[in-house]
Parts: structure tokens; sequence; C-alpha cells
């Protein structure tokens, strides 16, 4: 497949989904679903740019992605 087309990087139709939980050991972490991508940071915003620079890297010079989404699981636990 060509990287660029008509001068233009090549777009990766599908959305990249980023599954995230808060860490055992603090923090958070997040896997993407379907790629081998795992990110971690000590916050939420923090997560939020290491997702993005780990996408930036794991996908060759000219293509990027439509939609990155992340979908934060947390757990509670309630007393009734």
């Amino acid at each position: 497949m060509d990287e660029m087309r008509f001068g233009r990087p090549e777009v990766i139709d599908k959305e990249i989904i980023f599954l995230g939980e808060e860490s055992a050991e603090g923090g958070y972490e997040a896997r993407a679903l379907g790629y081998s991508i795992f990110t971690e940071a000590d916050t939420y915003e923090d997560l939020k740019k290491m997702i993005r620079d780990a996408v930036a890297c794991q996908f060759e010079q000219g293509q990027r992605t439509r939609l990155v989404r992340l979908l934060v699981v947390k757990e509670d636990i309630l007393a009734v």
C-alpha cells in the first residue's frame, strides 16, 4: 500500500479503541483493542498524551488514524 497518494498522507479509516483503567500501583494504564499498544501514566491527562504518542510511534510516518477512542473502566464497590 502506498504511504502517499497525491502528496497527502494515507489515512487509516478505522478508529483505535483503548481500554483504560486505574492501575493497581497508582496512575492509569491503557491497552488498544486489536493492536499491540500499551501505555501508562500518573494522571488521566498524561494518559491521553501518552496514548497519542504511542499511536504515533506504532504507525509508519505518513500514516494516521481518524479517531482514537478512550474508554475508561472504573470499579466501585458499594455497601448496601
